[in-house]
């Protein structure tokens, strides 16, 4: 089957994830953990990246990031942030090969619908692997900054959709606890998931319509038939 040609837009997010090759595993200590975070904090800034969630596990990362003004900035982003990374292990491990999977998943994020919903995704991984009880009782995602339960590392962007929460920090902080605790609505999980899975698009009809015109071409795969209608408030 073809590759599908990734669909990157300039101050949009893009749910993407990064798996050790072969599933192995990439970070084994603290150390690995910080570095990674260390470079991905530099190099968000040499690129122009707004960061706005992620999380690093035993084997793959989760980011939520967007270029803030030419698509290229994403896979030179990547590139750079998964090549250090290689780097870094050879150097501790002094041996050479292959550190990540060859292509990183990535799919393009509707902002106002679904960023908090791809964080709320992306914050909760630990607890779904049954790591930890509780998303900010994890060290190594954007759960403990967004909560304001450890010294700003200075990685978030705040959008407007997280700032929209409240009027102050910790109004904002209450609000987005509040929201990592409630029942996820039905189809949201799957629809994240088999976004970036695909490569498709990680938003509503009308959102993958709009998009597919900007771009001009088609990117998901509909079943033949009329498409689905838009449930009633869904943008």
């Amino acid at each position: 089957m073809p590759r599908v040609g990734r669909v990157v837009l300039p101050d949009y997010p893009h749910h993407v994830v990064q798996r050790g090759h072969n599933r192995q595993v990439v970070f084994a200590a603290a150390e690995d953990y910080e570095r990674y975070l260390s470079d991905l904090r530099e190099l968000k800034e040499t690129f122009g990246i707004k960061v706005y969630a992620y999380c690093l596990m035993t084997n793959h990362v989760h980011l939520l990031v967007g270029p803030r003004d030419t698509p290229s900035a994403l896979g030179d982003f990547m590139k750079a942030l998964a090549g250090r990374a290689t780097r870094y292990r050879h150097r501790l491990e002094k041996r050479s090969g292959t550190l990540w999977e060859s292509r990183y998943k990535s799919s393009l994020v509707q902002k106002d619908a679904y960023l908090l919903a791809c964080c709320r995704y992306i914050e909760l991984n630990p607890v779904r692997a049954r790591m930890v009880a509780a998303p900010q009782d994890y060290l190594w995602s954007s759960a403990q900054e967004r909560l304001g339960l450890a010294p700003p590392p200075g990685l978030l962007d705040w959008s407007p959709t997280y700032l929209g929460l409240g009027r102050t920090e910790a109004e904002r902080q209450k609000r987005y606890a509040q929201f990592l605790r409630e029942a996820i609505p039905a189809g949201e999980w799957s629809l994240i998931r088999e976004a970036l899975q695909r490569g498709q698009l990680t938003g509503s009809q009308r959102f993958i319509d709009e998009i597919e015109q900007v771009v001009g071409r088609r990117i998901e795969h509909r079943a033949p038939g009329r498409p689905r209608k838009e449930r009633p408030g869904e943008k």
